[in-house]
């Protein structure tokens, strides 16, 4: 009676639910494993999304296996999937079009909205939410994820012809530790009378502000003292006058005294950063120079080396592959010919030099030569390098880190000292490490939307100025951010209270879009002072990178793209205070992404008009695979729309858990002027409008009504097909302007068999909200006890929500 629920995703080995902590896929045909049921069906060999294989000539064969025992076709097997395969080879690349959405002008979006207005809210034309599915008019250069569509088997092929991750033998073998260790010494002694003269910098400065402000205080405080005695000499006054007098005289001094305190605390305070900023400067240039020399030193041990040994661990190549041998000079900036999806897939895959750099973190090492052996020593890629040394730095937390006042160069904490001072960036560090490893990296300057940044908001000075690294590796130059990957700044309201300094509402999480970052996503987030820094193939301008939507890494991390182009930082609403933002999902994210929305008032903290919710401002729905934001402003003014998601299971989500949505994008939201009063939508509960909830949840499936806005008459009729189980339906009515009690006795519903019909006798005409709550059969058992007491409601969840607009005429 009840069929499988399409949304659940179910291990193919085990037909056990899959979660997302421990899912591998979708694979073929959108199958999913278990991480340990992720095997070859015929020898158990475990298997990785790099070495699995599927049956390339049974299209009913899902299963996996190792390249031992995957099924092949004798010489000449040409079927229509292969045919198909290479027609997508074969199709017209698109790179000289990468920058059309980032150049696009912006456009004004309706999300296929019509004009015409048959309700006060404006959710009444009958075309809503109606998504183009023409695929023919598809833009070339689009920055989504449809261009990372490709089957599973054809990515695996791909891979190795875009990228040949050869492997070369570690350091140990051409560059001796000492020799190593002995040029570290002479940097060491350079920069220890780097700080030294720093630190008497910072004494001379000192004792200079000491004088000029003692001097200044004997001086104002002798013409306090000469104008009390004067007033004293020159006057005849009582002993209470006289008291007076020399209480004021003491306030004087005592004001005086606060006064220059403050004057003092805010000269130095000017003072030490004008040179902590000459600090930094100085101390890159050290180590733009030492990493020069250490990355001279093993270009040179390394060509040595090759004159007698091969270099690399693999003699056997490919047929038609040259190994790409690391470049001794530094390239110059150009755009990578391979994406970073190209290069891998899975953080998964860096697993065992991931654990290495974890375990690394946990000790303290007295040498940069000591530290980076044991980072990279097993590593036999450059990325592989550059990956141990990123996730060190990402877990070593080092603003996290406490350092004694009387810190030796040559102690362990020693090391990081610069980090203390203040004279060391993690991307300074970051360079510093690569040139150990001998990596080419480098430190780009420029600006960010960083914490407090504001979709429409101007870059004019220095208060979003940011560094972050670029590092040759992969045969290109490629973005790392250290740390954005290694930390997130949280609400303040989630922030831990422990009262220990500005740090405290750091949250240190490692993110992997930041490592090896495709420049097309890049820029959306950073933009250098230097454009061919951009490594984009045609650069685009701080203007351009100001109107550029407000989205961040776990946009890109979901796969999701901007349904209609043209979207900028800033929307403009039509005249009837109507705008729209649409976003697409990877099919393979319909079945666990949530979104969430935040409406509040662009300039302040305000999220409510006239005593109403904002948010009953904007209407949510899911259609497919596009989830739309229609936003419709009360008023004439700005409006900060932050738009949030989650990825979860439905059993994860049914399991009452509060959830943490994390922001994915935001737009600034500009109504100019307003030639419509606008109404609240009915006070339902918060979340999409639409079926789509209820089939994604609960395996509930719409027979009658698929979109969330309903035209009808004075009557309705909602029919389900229930997938799976459920009970204990209810369903309420709401109304602007009148109790929910009121509404409750015109609607009633009925259950026969497998279909579930909610009849709604609609009291007047108007717009109505219709919220429809059930859960599972089953679930009541475990809370028998709990539940005599307090009733059953509590134990519903909700499934869905549609608009209703009731009239005679429909």
């Amino acid at each position: 009676m009840y069929r499988p629920n399409f949304y659940e995703s179910t291990c193919l080995r085990c037909n056990e639910i899959v979660y997302q902590v421990d899912r591998v896929g979708p694979l073929k045909d959108f199958t999913f494993f278990h991480s340990g049921c992720f095997k070859c069906v015929h020898c158990g060999t475990k298997l990785t999304l790099k070495t699995y294989f599927n049956n390339q000539h049974k299209q009913d064969d899902k299963e996996v296996y190792c390249s031992s025992h995957v099924p092949k076709s004798g010489p000449g097997h040409l079927d229509q999937t292969s045919v198909g395969i290479r027609q997508a080879l074969n199709a017209p690349r698109t790179n000289k079009y990468v920058n059309d959405q980032i150049r696009g002008t912006r456009t004004e979006v309706d999300g296929g909205l019509g004009s015409r207005q048959s309700t006060p809210n404006g959710y009444g034309s009958r075309d809503v939410s109606s998504p183009s599915q023409n695929d023919s008019d598809y833009k070339y250069g689009r920055f989504d994820a449809s261009a990372l569509h490709i089957a599973h088997a054809l990515k695996q092929t791909e891979i190795q012809k875009a990228y040949n991750k050869m492997r070369e033998k570690p350091i140990d073998f051409y560059l001796a530790r000492e020799e190593q260790a002995r040029l570290e010494m002479k940097h060491r002694k350079e920069e220890d009378d780097l700080y030294r003269k720093f630190a008497r910098k910072r004494e001379e400065e000192d004792r200079k502000i000491q004088s000029e402000f003692q001097d200044e205080w004997e001086r104002e405080l002798q013409r306090l003292t000469h104008k009390f005695e004067k007033e004293l000499a020159t006057s005849r006054r009582n002993r209470d006058d006289q008291n007076m007098l020399t209480l004021r005289h003491e306030q004087q001094k005592e004001d005086l005294e606060k006064n220059m305190t403050l004057r003092r605390s805010k000269k130095k305070e000017s003072i030490t950063r004008k040179m902590l900023e000459h600090e930094r400067y100085e101390t890159a240039a050290l180590v733009d120079r030492q990493s020069s020399e250490m990355l001279e030193l093993i270009s040179a041990r390394r060509s040595e080396y090759m004159q007698n040994e091969s270099i690399f661990l693999d003699d056997d190549f490919d047929e038609g592959a040259v190994p790409l041998e690391y470049p001794m000079v530094a390239p110059i900036p150009a755009p990578p010919a391979v994406s970073k999806f190209q290069i891998y897939t899975d953080p998964i895959e860096f697993e065992d030099v991931d654990r290495i750099a974890i375990s690394v973190a946990q000790e303290d090492q007295k040498t940069f030569t000591d530290l980076v052996r044991q980072l990279v020593g097993r590593c036999t890629t450059d990325i592989e390098k550059a990956r141990t040394i990123f996730r060190w730095i990402t877990v070593k937390n080092l603003n996290a880190m406490h350092f004694d006042d009387d810190l030796r160069g040559d102690t362990p904490m020693g090391l990081l000292r610069g980090i203390k001072y203040g004279t060391e960036s993690y991307h300074v560090l970051f360079k510093r490490l690569c040139s150990y490893a001998g990596l080419h990296c480098v430190v780009i300057k420029g600006y960010s939307k960083s914490a407090g940044y504001q979709p429409g908001v101007k870059f004019q000075d220095s208060r979003f100025r940011n560094s972050w690294n670029a590092v040759y590796v992969a045969g290109a130059w490629r973005f790392v951010q250290c740390n954005w990957g290694a930390r997130h700044l949280v609400n303040a309201k989630e922030a831990p209270k422990t009262g220990r300094g500005k740090n405290d509402s750091l949250r240190y999480e490692y993110d992997d879009h930041y490592f090896l970052t495709d420049p097309r996503e890049f820029i959306y987030e950073f933009y250098p002072l230097q454009e061919e820094w951009q490594l984009l193939k045609r650069p685009i301008t701080l203007r351009e990178f100001e109107n550029l939507p407000f989205v961040r890494s776990l946009f890109f991390r979901y796969g999701l793209h901007f349904a209609d182009e043209g979207y900028g930082a800033v929307v403009f609403t039509d005249d009837t205070g109507a705008a729209t933002v649409r976003i697409a999902m990877p099919t393979d994210m319909q079945s666990c992404l949530i979104f969430h929305y935040n409406l509040k008032f662009y300039d302040s903290d305000e999220d409510s008009y006239d005593g109403v919710s904002l948010k009953r401002f904007v209407m949510q729905s899911v259609i497919g695979n596009i989830v739309a934001f229609r936003v419709h402003a009360p008023c004439s003014g700005a409006f900060l729309l932050d738009i949030f998601a989650n990825a979860v299971t439905p059993q994860e989500y049914l399991t009452g858990e509060p959830m943490k949505f994390k922001s994915v994008c935001k737009f600034k939201i500009c109504c100019e002027e307003l030639q419509t009063v606008m109404v609240p939508l009915p006070d339902c509960a918060s979340g999409e409008w639409g079926p789509t909830k209820a089939t994604r949840l609960f395996g509930l499936i719409p027979i009658t009504h698929q979109d969330p806005l309903i035209f009808a008459g004075r009557s309705l009729d909602l029919q389900f097909r229930m997938s799976r189980p459920l009970t204990d339906f209810m369903a309420t009515l709401h109304k602007n302007g009148v109790e929910e009690k009121k509404l409750s006795k015109y609607v009633t519903h009925n259950t026969l068999d497998d279909i579930v019909t909610f009849i709604i006798n609609f009291p007047e005409e108007g717009q109505y909200g219709l919220d429809i709550y059930t859960r599972e059969a089953g679930t009541m058992a475990s809370h028998h006890s709990h539940s005599a007491s307090t009733g059953e409601k509590h134990l519903l969840t909700h499934c869905c929500k549609y608009l209703i607009n009731s009239s005679k005429r429909n």
